[in-house]
């Protein structure tokens, strides 16, 4: 079996496994849904599809169906099916999803074995009850060593007989599902886009999304556990006279330390000491290298002793190592995580996993809500954790982007962070969807915390573009943005994640006005909006309150549609209130108010700089 290089699994695979499998299931279940999991031709391949309704019954060819995603004109006798057959089925039935086998083979066993994907598995097949779990089974097998790729057409290929039925009720279930959770989505992006936005305001003498003047050296170097026999690769970026915290990188789940390289440069030209760790039991490499669970569940412990480790063997260096003596600020240690590195830090920071929350969220999972970070966080399910805390005191300031946390932590284990947090968020983040990972866990942190919504951001949207695969950019229906739509958005963050390590510094007055909605506001794009707030607004406040009492008495799908109903809701009540205020702004008496009523309460001044703080009294500044 050839093996991949680990500069192409570095360059190749960003996402992780975790996107595989939910494609997987997604685009399954999606295009049963359409009538679209047929058989391409071939001897002993379906080549017919029967939808059963109940009384009715619906016939469709694979001729007309491989006209539909070849031409993408849908046939008169398909105009049912028109509105499920859209631009992402027709790109789904013939992309291929690029598996290097030996990551492949991992990706089979874990989805046929694991009791999530069993779970997942069994609500598809109620979908299709004529084939047992054994001929789906051994089609995905077929389908993975396919010489054209693993697509939709190769599974269908391996699958036996002339016709295939789908049961219509159960498989309208997962398609209004799987629409109204992209629905929800939108409709959220839209409220945040229209609550937190402000006015830009640039100050053009002083801009730190800019490249600092100072000079730095790269040095890299692993750093050995002999105790847990892991081998950890550093690279650390330095400068003679550093300054500042300290700054750790930690990755997301099947990347590496090279995921936040652009902002690892830019802070280092600060002169800021920035060491990027690279986790083996969940890197790129791992994926291909490793045997057994795809995420063993004691990588959720190896991740913040890899951090704890890495600081004790900088605090030697810093004694020992001429050339690095005192460029290590080890009481000031600000960790940078993304995704699964976002967890890293967040346990780091005081956060303790709750085995016995987490358990029963999973036992409970529904295969049409199922997402990556749950299959994630649910390998978690079977962690010993040790006795003594994970928490190291080190860790003063969090920056976590796109951080898996769910049910990681319970209700409570969050209120346990108390330094000062700044998370950024995706609204189109389809691994780690905004609602559950980032929005309800961000209003229950205790320390003084910001928010970054990027509408429309995905879960890579923040990477370093040299190290993310194109191809991830057209999966269908988990998209990543192309490069250039991107750009801007990390140019903000290197100005803003600069500015929040600062806070730590005597220019942290210099710096302050760069935590701010105005600041973020400078950077927005068409595409991609940025949003800035040190709280949640209040509607979606209340939105996320609804959301958890609903649960308790609807069902999945109609919790979604109350759901989103609210939202449309609150978006209404927002684009009123703008008319309103342009009303009023136009409004010819609005000069003669005054001297009916009284002269108007004066507006609040700006600050001298025009911005605002991340937190207002709540950060201790440094002189």
């Amino acid at each position: 079996m050839p093996r991949l290089c680990f500069s192409d699994l570095r360059r190749g695979i960003q996402l992780g496994i975790q996107s595989k499998i939910l494609y997987l299931g997604q685009t399954l279940g999606l295009l049963w849904g359409s009538a679209l999991i047929l058989g391409a031709g071939g001897a002993g391949a379906v080549d017919q599809v029967q939808v059963d309704w109940g009384v009715l019954k619906t016939t469709v060819t694979i001729a007309d169906l491989e006209a539909v995603a070849t031409t993408g004109q849908v046939p008169p006798h398909l105009r049912f099916y028109r509105p499920l057959l859209t631009v992402a089925v027709q790109q789904t039935l013939t992309n291929p999803l690029s598996l290097d086998p030996a990551i492949s083979d991992r990706f089979i066993t874990e989805l046929l074995t694991s009791s999530n994907g069993q779970h997942l598995l069994e609500r598809l097949l109620a979908v299709v009850p004529g084939v047992n779990p054994e001929v789906l089974q051994e089609a995905i097998q077929t389908a993975a060593e396919d010489e054209n790729g693993f697509n939709i057409l190769a599974i269908l290929r391996a699958l036996p007989g002339e016709t295939l039925t789908l049961e219509g009720r159960k498989l309208l279930s997962l398609l209004v599902q799987l629409g109204l959770s992209h629905l929800e989505q939108a409709a959220l992006s839209g409220v945040l886009n229209r609550a937190l936005e402000a006015t830009p305001v640039v100050d053009t003498t002083f801009d730190p999304a800019t490249p600092g003047p100072v000079e730095f050296k790269l040095w890299s170097l692993k750093v050995r556990d002999r105790d847990r026999d892991r081998s950890i690769p550093i690279d650390v970026y330095w400068s003679r006279h550093t300054r500042g915290p300290l700054v750790i990188l930690s990755h997301g789940f099947g990347a590496d330390r090279y995921f936040l390289a652009y902002l690892a440069e830019h802070l280092a030209s600060y002169g800021l000491t920035v060491v990027a760790i690279e986790h083996p039991g969940s890197n790129v490499a791992a994926l291909s290298e490793s045997t057994g669970a795809i995420l063993p569940a004691q990588e959720f412990v190896d991740r913040p002793l890899d951090v704890t480790l890495v600081l004790d063997r900088l605090a030697e260096i810093n004694q020992t190592t001429f050339p690095l003596r005192g460029s290590f600020n080890l009481e000031e240690v600000t960790l940078v995580g993304h995704s699964l590195g976002g967890y890293t830090g967040l346990v780091l920071a005081g956060a303790r996993p709750d085995q016995q929350a987490l358990t029963h969220f999973c036992q409970g999972l529904q295969t049409n809500t199922l997402t990556p970070a749950d299959w994630l966080q649910c390998a978690a399910t079977d962690l010993v954790l040790p006795d003594q805390s994970l928490a190291d005191d080190r860790i003063t300031q969090l920056v976590v982007m796109n951080p898996i946390i769910g049910q990681l932590f319970g209700p409570e284990g969050l209120r346990q962070i108390t330094v000062p947090t700044l998370m950024v968020t995706g609204t189109q983040d389809s691994v780690t969807p905004i609602t559950t990972q980032q929005l309800r866990p961000f209003d229950q942190l205790s320390g003084p915390r910001a928010l970054v919504a990027i509408i429309g951001g995905t879960h890579l949207s923040v990477g370093d573009p040299k190290n993310i695969n194109p191809a991830l950019t057209r999966i269908p229906f988990m998209p990543e943005l192309p490069t250039e739509e991107t750009a801007q958005l990390r140019q903000y963050l290197q100005g803003t994640v600069l500015s929040f390590l600062m806070q730590q510094t005597p220019a942290a007055h210099r710096y302050q006005p760069f935590l701010s909605a105005t600041y973020a506001q400078s950077f927005s794009t068409e595409i991609l909006p940025l949003r800035y707030s040190n709280h949640l607004p209040e509607p979606v406040s209340r939105w996320l309150w609804a959301q958890e009492n609903l649960h308790r008495y609807l069902t999945p799908t109609w919790e979604r549609v109350a759901s989103l109903a609210h939202l449309e809701l609150i978006g209404l009540q927002q684009q009123f209130g703008a008319l309103g205020r342009r009303a009023m702004a136009r409004f010819p008496l609005a000069t003669t108010i005054p001297v009916l009523f009284g002269p108007p309460i004066p507006e609040t001044p700006e600050p001298q700089t025009a911005y605002t703080a991340i937190s207002e009294g709540a950060y201790p500044i440094r002189e």
